[in-house]
């Protein structure tokens, strides 16, 4: 019996071997999901187990829910910075609007100091039902939110993920955070800029998937294409003018990564590992 499971193993081994270097030699393109590949060539009902070593997801296939490639933190961390500094412009520029423009109390802003504003906000009294003007509140609030989505879901993170990273620097960063100094939270914003925002933000992620595949045009010209991108991405677009882009040296018309599969073989049959390059 166990020269039988012997032998079998090694044919098994032989025969993934040999279908690797099928793979290799078709020359066909390999669809990545993480940590696993389905191709054409693999016998229905297999897959083989693989090793991705980078891959960015505008080169990848679309999916809602999975993770294709492994996400870029390093980059989602740079902007969170960048969000980080753009509250407090954008609280600087609140400041100096009108009173009839945010509702916020000035005499408070003036008379109370800036914690225990915060404190009387937050802690003692909580979210309120706001009554700030109809643009503020479902045009700007979801836009913002569909740019904070974007800030996760271009570094390679699905859109469940993206929406909880909507939702923490919506609520945490801005509603109990930095706004919270001047007025208290908003049931409205708690609700609209993660949800609305998101599912705004994930229609953004499938319009710029075409403008990056068509080479960032966008009905024949790129001058549209780049504006409406730096429109729906401006997060990562803008940072990615300092730190270098990997989305704009995708190949025109390139929805897959072109792989080098290198063949291996253990015990279990063959594995493949993919040298992916930019």
């Amino acid at each position: 019996m166990g020269i039988v499971t012997f032998v079998y193993k090694r044919i098994k081994t032989v025969l993934g071997f040999l279908m690797s270097v099928c793979l290799m030699a078709s020359g066909q393109t390999v669809y990545c999901d993480s940590a696993r590949i389905e191709t054409d060539s693999v016998v229905a009902g297999k897959s083989m187990d693989v090793n991705v070593v980078s891959a960015n997801t505008y080169a990848l296939p679309y999916s809602f829910s999975k993770q294709q490639c492994t996400p870029d933190w390093k980059r989602l961390w740079q902007n969170t910075a960048v969000l980080g500094g753009a509250y407090v412009g954008t609280l600087l520029v609140l400041e100096c609007l009108p009173e009839d423009a945010t509702s916020w109390n000035r005499a408070e802003l003036r008379d109370v100091p800036l914690f225990t504003r915060w404190k009387n906000h937050v802690i003692k009294k909580g979210p309120e039902w706001d009554h700030d003007k109809f643009y503020f509140n479902y045009i700007l609030h979801p836009y913002a939110g569909a740019v904070y989505f974007m800030g996760a879901r271009s570094c390679g993170f699905n859109a469940w993920q993206s929406l909880l990273y909507c939702t923490c620097v919506s609520t945490v960063g801005w509603e109990f955070g930095i706004e919270a100094f001047m007025e208290r939270p908003s049931y409205q914003d708690l609700i609209i800029t993660p949800l609305v925002g998101s599912a705004i933000g994930e229609c953004f992620y499938r319009i710029k998937r075409g403008i990056v595949d068509d080479g960032y045009t966008l009905g024949g010209s790129k001058v549209l294409g780049n504006i409406v991108v730096f429109l729906i991405d401006p997060i990562n677009e803008v940072i990615d003018l300092f730190r270098g882009s990997e989305t704009r040296n995708l190949e025109k018309k390139d929805k897959y990564i072109e792989s080098m599969v290198v063949p291996s073989v253990n015990s279990r049959g063959a594995s493949i590992t993919l040298a992916v390059t930019f």
